[in-house]
């Protein structure tokens, strides 16, 4: 299972927790797609990127989203030249989304894959920046991710593992990128996803330190120094725990009460105590974080 339809997965179990509050979030998201079909981004311009998560909420909640003004919006990119590494990412999880037999067969996938591919770094990663020596594993997430949403293979694969080998922390997690002391929790939860679908083992340890990042009013810090717990952190932090078998039950509690805080009656979430702004992308965090502490309710 691809790491998109395993998040999608855990997602759809939010409704349980949300309840009648399920449908204030559909009409939010949906809210949030414009005339031209792309999702808005926090200026309100469509944008790439927070299509990803205006799709995956929809997805998530199982409702409807109009893939006719979708596909139009996306065809102004064509096989993603010219787009930032992010966004040509966020372009093939959009195609996967729109489940179009005949593109994943098409001259313009195969060239979406080939520009995917001028990514990759001389460690044998991914990095934003073509002909990069070093990798980051944030875009080893991401470059995994679209091999997997064109339905390519990767090829040398363990070059990943090699790559996010010299990002591991002695302290304990992962960094972004090499050479940095101190472990990040949404690098770390990249890695352990990344290790997981590649099949690499992985120290049970890094569970303790996530577990380390858990703020003391519930969610989690993206740093061991960070000021407040964020929404995205602690989402990250969930799946990646959920991921090696720990038990969520201590933090459930405190992290449902720290999701609370940031909900309001629009139908979405902010991204942490300071967050004046709404939109799709902390929302579909909500939700992948309230689908995890579902199942420990």
């Amino acid at each position: 299972m691809s790491i998109r339809l395993e998040m999608l997965q855990v997602a759809r179990l939010a409704p349980t927790v949300l309840g009648e509050s399920t449908d204030l979030v559909a009409d939010f998201i949906t809210s949030r797609q414009n005339p031209d079909g792309g999702f808005a981004s926090r200026s309100g311009s469509s944008d790439l990127y927070y299509t990803v998560f205006g799709i995956d909420c929809l997805a998530a909640l199982q409702k409807p989203v109009d893939k006719d003004r979708l596909r139009e919006y996306l065809q102004q990119f064509g096989d993603g030249e010219g787009l930032d590494f992010v966004h040509l990412c966020c372009l093939t999880h959009c195609h996967a989304a729109l489940e179009d037999e005949a593109f994943f067969k098409s001259e313009t996938c195969r060239r979406m894959h080939d520009e995917v591919t001028r990514y990759r770094s001389a460690d044998g990663g991914f990095h934003p920046v073509r002909g990069s020596r070093w990798g980051t594993a944030y875009a080893c997430f991401l470059g995994y991710s679209a091999h997997a949403n064109l339905r390519k293979p990767l090829d040398n694969p363990m070059g990943l593992v090699q790559c996010l080998k010299l990002m591991e922390c002695s302290s304990g997690g992962w960094a972004n990128e090499k050479g940095i002391p101190a472990g990040a929790t949404n690098s770390t939860a990249a890695a352990v996803t990344l290790l997981r679908q590649l099949e690499v083992p992985v120290n049970q340890e890094v569970g303790t330190w996530l577990l380390s990042m858990f703020h003391e009013q519930g969610g989690f810090l993206a740093m061991p120094l960070a000021p407040m717990p964020d929404l995205l952190s602690t989402a990250t932090a969930l799946h990646a725990l959920a991921g090696l078998q720990v038990d969520l039950t201590p933090v459930t509690d405190k992290c449902l009460d720290f999701i609370d805080t940031l909900w309001t009656n629009s139908g979405a979430f902010h991204g942490n105590w300071a967050d004046e702004h709404l939109d799709c992308e902390y929302t579909f965090y909500g939700l992948l974080a309230l689908g995890h502490l579902s199942v420990f309710l």
